[in-house]
């Protein structure tokens, strides 16, 4: 199993955490869950951090079986949507930076 985090790096704008979690839970969940070959969306947001830490107020996590599965869903209509989507709410929200990382799982 291989995952693919999104990691929003930045902060959220004043006052403004509640309504970036509303609109990514309303609008952008449901995109992700359509991404084909998914097997998981995990949808975390930050409650705390370490000292000096830097801040993800979102990390997105979407597992997939393989990397063939999950350039397919890379290339679907659901993430075109997504990403556009993604925009939208941060630019209303959010300044930082957006990175991806793509790990596979060993569980012991």
């Amino acid at each position: 199993m291989i995952t693919r985090f999104a990691l929003f790096e930045g902060h959220i704008h004043d006052g403004q955490t509640d309504a970036f979690r509303q609109a990514v839970q309303d609008r952008l969940v449901p995109l992700w869950t359509q991404f084909p070959g998914q097997t998981g969306v995990r949808v975390m947001f930050s409650d705390d951090r370490d000292a000096g830490a830097p801040e993800f107020p979102l990390i997105l996590a979407i597992s997939y079986p393989d990397m063939e599965t999950m350039t397919a869903a890379l290339d679907s209509p659901a993430r075109s949507q997504s990403r556009d989507v993604t925009g939208e709410i941060v630019d209303r929200f959010f300044d930082g930076r957006i990175h991806h990382h793509v790990t596979s799982a060993h569980e012991f």
